[in-house]
């Protein structure tokens, strides 16, 4: 019997399914997380915690000295919270000193940034002889107490008629090792070296290159930084209160320093008072500026 061949083509077979993706990878990668009760009840506890100090410097700032420090201590709001700010207000100036606090805290914040950024691309991106020892004394730096820098420094500053004088607070802090490490570890990894090699490339001089391709790219840092330098120069109160007076052109912390004194004893509540006053500026300037700085760190941290 002949046999017959089967002419017919084979059905082509389905491509095999693709195996799941094994390792970091999860078959619930890129789904949406929904907040449980025990979150928000955290958040409400972090949220308490952070803000209670505050309510309860209100709190002791509307009350009398010795109602301040009885036991137990008062939670709720009294009576003398405007008469408390206009005596804190009236015996140091007050006004004097937020207006030199604000104009040390802008100078000091918005020297360290632009000084740090430049030396922080240089250090970044610049390739020079001795780069990373320089860096290295830099960073050492800050392993340094400030607490060894008073006495050549207040001499340096009574030698140029200096005291008493903002300055003597403004340009000793014109920048910092802090800005400069933290401006060259962001650079290092936001600015691709080729896009300074096509700038120069296109005939840009340095300070184009600076101006248009790497204050753009550091901008969320320097906001970082701003913010940072802006609130420590705030609250910086060592080398102030050796350099100014209470009587001359103090700082705000300065001038905390000779509130709420009397004869014998410290009224509580007045330097609580003036504590207050001090912390108003900062929480507006965080109302105002922190949605447009958080939003500038969204923005750098996404890699296109």
């Amino acid at each position: 019997m002949a046999r017959t061949l089967d002419t017919t083509p084979a059905e082509p077979k389905a491509p095999a399914a693709p195996a799941p993706p094994r390792g970091r990878f999860r078959p619930s990668a890129g789904r949406q997380h929904h907040a449980g009760p025990l979150t928000y009840v955290l958040l409400a506890a972090a949220a308490f915690v952070s803000l209670f100090p505050l309510y309860w410097n209100v709190v002791a700032a509307s009350h009398t000295g010795e109602r301040v420090v009885e036991a137990p201590a008062p939670l709720l709001p009294g009576p003398r919270l405007l008469d408390n700010l206009a005596f804190a207000w009236d015996q140091v100036d007050m006004g004097e000193a937020l207006i030199n606090t604000t104009i040390v805290a802008s100078l000091v914040a918005l020297s360290t940034v632009l000084f740090s950024t430049l030396a922080g691309f240089a250090f970044a991106k610049l390739p020079f002889r001795g780069r990373t020892m320089l860096l290295s004394l830099v960073v050492a730096t800050m392993t340094i107490p400030p607490q060894l820098s008073v006495i050549p420094l207040y001499r340096i500053i009574t030698d140029l008629g200096w005291v008493d004088q903002l300055q003597s607070v403004v340009l000793p802090s014109l920048v910092a090792a802090f800005g400069v490490f933290f401006m060259r570890q962001f650079l290092v990894e936001a600015l691709p070296v080729e896009l300074v090699e096509a700038a120069r490339m296109d005939g840009a001089h340095s300070l184009r290159i600076i101006w248009h391709v790497v204050f753009p790219v550091a901008r969320p840092a320097m906001a970082v930084l701003g913010m940072l330098v802006f609130v420590q120069s705030w609250n910086d109160f060592f080398w102030p209160f050796i350099a100014l007076t209470p009587d001359g052109s103090p700082t705000l912390q300065v001038a905390l320093a000779g509130l709420g004194a009397g004869n014998h004893s410290v009224d509580h509540a007045i330097v609580l008072t003036g504590a207050l006053i001090s912390t108003v500026p900062l929480l507006l300037v965080f109302a105002f500026l922190g949605k447009h700085i958080v939003g500038g760190i969204t923005a750098g941290a996404v890699k296109s």
